[in-house]
């Protein structure tokens, strides 16, 4: 078997392998391959697994986005995505032969992070990955969803809601000195690329959407040019920090995101969709599970929760630079035992954090945490605390304390999210 990158030439035999991978065909067949999703493939970093009589059998590609670390820190990250193996291939080593050249190219690169979004959840963490970020889906009937008088009102100089996390936010909708003007997708292109843009560069877990991908439509709504209406909420001087992307389909309004610069706009976006006439209930797609919306209802239980689940997984290709690239929150010093078994490589580093700056060296000092690279790509991004996995049973601490202090180390500003599908 051969693995070879691709040219923009393998275009079509690179989709159409997917394709039967998967067990599907294009929903809009079209010459050479083309259509807006498939528009954003990068083809000088794809990988086409051969037979040895030259016949395609496995796919898997790679897209170049930045990743908001804590700390508002922009880092590449590599997206991996379009991972398939025929049906007639599989359990033959071709994935895993696939996965370690994708990660031995992304090194030669330079790329100290990968990401990507898990079709299932049993495939990726044997090959590094761990699931980093979650979210999940808030259901609204109409008629339940009225908002609270919010209770912290009339102290002056009051902190406002998230205002622990350094973000300058409030839930009263008296705060709220902007306006929200309805438009259709095809009006406002321009605005959700800058509006999404300011969001993810504060955002941790968020990532950059290239300039392209919203120019072809090349995503889901709203990247896509799919029919929608959007909700764009304007500061007092005008100027867009928020929007909605809805549809409004038998009686269902269905918010495909909602993107805010604080929880003031989020609030007065979620005012708007729920005020909306002749819908019966509305669907909020990607909500961090940690956001305050379910506590501003004067019934808490009118928010039905559904599909919790895991989103953007993260893989550290070279640990010291990873830790050390990102922004810390709290002092100390962790020695982590790291095994990364799909490499075959182990390594002991004293991780040191002061003044919200890591220095990460190899070190033979007693150990701390004894830990996976997929659990520690799962606590890098502060979206998941080191001592739930202590607890589960994945990270083994050596001494007293050493949980507690990796959950502060490894905390972010705010939870980490990630709402970009790829």
């Amino acid at each position: 078997m051969e693995i070879r990158p691709t040219t923009d030439q393998d275009l079509v035999v690179f989709v159409d392998t997917l394709h039967a991978a998967f067990g599907s065909f294009p929903e809009t067949p079209t010459e050479g391959g083309g259509g807006p999703w498939w528009s954003a493939l990068e083809m000088d970093r794809n990988l086409l697994a051969m037979t040895a009589d030259g016949w395609p059998v496995g796919t898997a590609g790679a897209y170049s986005f930045e990743l908001t670390l804590p700390g508002e820190i922009l880092a590449p990250a590599s997206g991996v995505t379009a991972v398939g193996v025929l049906p007639s291939h599989r359990r033959q080593g071709v994935l895993s032969a696939m996965m370690r050249h994708q990660l031995t190219e992304l090194r030669a690169r330079g790329e100290f992070l990968s990401v990507l979004l898990a079709s299932e959840a049993l495939i990726y963490r044997r090959f590094g990955y761990g699931p980093a970020t979650y979210t999940q889906q808030l259901t609204l009937p109409r008629h339940r969803a009225a908002f609270a008088p919010p209770r912290a009102r009339g102290t002056a100089g009051a902190p406002a809601v998230g205002s622990d996390t350094g973000s300058n936010t409030s839930s009263d909708k008296g705060s709220d000195t902007g306006a929200v003007e309805l438009l259709r997708r095809a009006e406002c292109g321009e605005i959700l690329e800058e509006v999404y843009d300011r969001y993810r560069r504060a955002q941790p877990g968020a990532l950059s959407r290239p300039h392209r991908w919203w120019s072809l439509g090349a995503g889901r709504p709203p990247v896509s040019s799919a029919p929608r209406y959007v909700a764009v909420h304007r500061d007092a001087d005008g100027v867009p920090d928020g929007y909605a992307s809805y549809l409004v389909e038998s009686g269902t309004l269905t918010v495909d995101e909602t993107i805010a610069i604080d929880d003031t706009v989020f609030t007065a976006l979620a005012r708007f969709v729920l005020g909306h006439d002749l819908v019966t209930q509305v669907v909020f797609k990607h909500v961090p599970p940690e956001h305050p919306l379910r506590w501003q209802f004067a019934d808490f239980r009118a928010g039905q929760v559904s599909d919790d689940t895991d989103w953007l997984w993260v893989r550290l290709l070279d640990v010291p630079r990873a830790l050390t690239a990102r922004g810390w929150f709290t002092d100390g010093e962790l020695v982590l035992d790291v095994d990364d078994p799909f490499l075959g490589e182990h390594g002991r580093y004293l991780l040191t954090v002061r003044d919200g700056k890591a220095d990460c060296v190899p070190t033979d000092r007693e150990l701390d945490l004894s830990l996976d690279i997929s659990d520690l790509g799962s606590v890098y991004l502060g979206g998941t605390a080191p001592s739930t996995l202590v607890r589960a049973g994945h990270i083994r601490a050596h001494r007293p304390g050493a949980a507690t202090l990796a959950d502060a180390l490894f905390r972010a500003e705010r939870p980490p999210h990630c709402l970009h599908w790829f």
